[in-house]
């Protein structure tokens, strides 16, 4: 039976990953060390490791202990706004992390080498998103996904070592840390209604988004390594929609039922004001499941999150740079 390793299993897209890997018939070692992922999240036939991909030597020995065909690396954390005021640590887990897993998947003859990027990579200004342009990241955290795939592209020119990278997008669903306040604006938005809070949104809100339900995801990128013609490419996956933020915030109170939920409006923040991305490369390399309709995801996940409850917001404990860090933050 193929073996894969699985970084950020215990998070939102990689818990869902590892669960459809193991439907697909391969072994799953499910890696995260919980800095934003929870336990229960592991699907139980999985083996299970607590471990971070910044241990250079907690890394080398497991690789050593499984012959690992395969390693699905979604490890990182993925606060795009947050990432320009902890550079020093953006860096180290979301690149010296990945590098330290590209170095041991040459060593140890990895198959296929899947790496979860970001459409962050793209910047502004370049719609529809698509895999032809060139990618100009303006934020630490999109500099950091786009230095991995270069980096990928120069393992496999010097050492052979196959991949693939998907460049998922505003992915929502089960499993999602909604605790977590600098990410995932419909995790916030519903953790928030649950907590009795109002809703927060940066500038006037009309900023747009193609919001993307995890089955959307999960399954193409987990049965990827499946379909060798696509070893060496990249694709964007997700959802093709784009919704105002606006628009979002009204079918969420919908799907919590709270309508008339309360909107605070903050001052507008550094970010790009629109981003959907074409998805035509990856119908034509895989079979992508039907997209799921946005009020649809939302009632799947509303129906979650009130059974799981609040979680509590906690600060991130290292800003690196306080100065002009978003109210609100």
């Amino acid at each position: 039976m193929p073996k894969a390793l699985v970084t950020g299993a215990a998070g939102f897209i990689g818990s869902h990953v590892a669960r459809h890997l193991l439907e697909a018939g391969i072994e799953v070692v499910a890696l995260d060390d919980l800095s934003g992922g929870f336990r229960d999240n592991v699907p139980t036939e999985a083996a299970w490791i607590e471990a971070s991909v910044t241990d250079v030597a907690r890394m080398a020995a497991l690789f050593a202990e499984h012959a690992f065909d395969y390693v699905f690396h979604l490890a990182a954390y993925a606060a795009e706004g947050l990432s320009h005021f902890i550079r020093r640590y953006n860096y180290q887990t979301n690149l010296i992390g990945s590098v330290n897993l590209i170095n041991l998947s040459v060593l140890h003859h990895v198959k296929c080498f899947v790496f979860t990027s970001s459409i962050a990579v793209y910047g502004r200004n370049q719609l529809p998103m698509s895999e032809t342009l060139t990618p100009r990241p303006e934020d630490p955290y999109g500099i950091s996904k786009y230095a991995v795939e270069l980096d990928l592209a120069a393992a496999h020119e010097q050492f052979g070592l196959d991949f693939i990278i998907f460049r998922p997008h505003n992915v929502y669903g089960e499993h999602q840390n909604i605790g977590d306040k600098y990410r995932n604006v419909i995790g916030i938005f519903m953790n928030r209604i649950l907590r009795g809070e109002p809703l927060t949104i940066f500038g006037d809100g009309e900023q747009t988004r193609a919001f993307s339900y995890i089955d959307d995801v999960a399954p193409v990128i987990a049965r990827s390594v499946l379909t060798p013609k696509a070893y060496g490419e990249v694709f964007n996956v997700g959802g093709d929609q784009p919704y105002t933020v606006n628009e979002l915030a009204k079918t969420v109170r919908e799907a919590m039922g709270a309508p008339a939920h309360p909107i605070v409006h903050l001052p507008a923040r550094n970010e790009v004001k629109h981003a959907f991305a074409s998805h035509d490369k990856a119908r034509a390399f895989f079979d992508v499941p039907r997209a799921v309709e946005l009020r649809e995801g939302l009632t799947r996940m509303a129906a979650w999150v009130r059974r799981v409850g609040a979680r509590t917001t906690q600060d991130f404990a290292a800003i690196e740079i306080p100065t002009g860090l978003p109210q609100g933050w």
